[in-house]
């Protein structure tokens, strides 16, 4: 008994070592997602940040993956002003792994009220932020 189980366990190894193959496995799998020392999609996470870099950043959480800016007052329209919000949700560079939550205000009176924001504002921020992690990974891959 002791001896089939041991070959079967040596076979099990010897299967698993083939399995593991040479040197030709393509590099871009390794660019496409886990290569990270943070918690979440290192593209998605330096795209998120490029893109709302104009925003005054008042929280970062890069294992968590939460970017939180503070209100900013787009200096073409000093009656309304933005918070945003991005959730990295996993590992992976989909789009699914991305959320982007935003509230949006306006001043009426001296006083700032709380006002809808449009869906397109949001679609577009989660395109732009997708694209640039796209374009980080293509260029990550290019320079290997």
């Amino acid at each position: 008994m002791n001896r089939q189980l041991r070959t079967a366990i040596l076979g099990s190894v010897a299967l698993t070592l083939a399995a593991c193959g040479g040197g030709d496995r393509p590099r871009a799998d390794l660019a496409a997602s886990k290569v990270t020392t943070i918690g979440v999609n290192a593209y998605l996470w330096r795209a998120a940040l490029d893109t709302i870099s104009f925003m005054p950043i008042v929280q970062t959480d890069s294992n968590g993956g939460v970017i939180v800016t503070d209100w900013y007052v787009n200096p073409n329209l000093a009656t309304e002003r933005m918070k945003v919000t991005v959730t990295i949700l996993d590992q992976d560079l989909r789009a699914d792994a991305l959320r982007v939550t935003a509230l949006r205000q306006v001043n009426q009176g001296g006083q700032w009220v709380d006002s809808p924001v449009e869906a397109a504002t949001v679609q577009k921020l989660e395109d732009i932020i997708l694209t640039r992690a796209r374009d980080l990974r293509r260029a990550a891959i290019a320079g290997d």
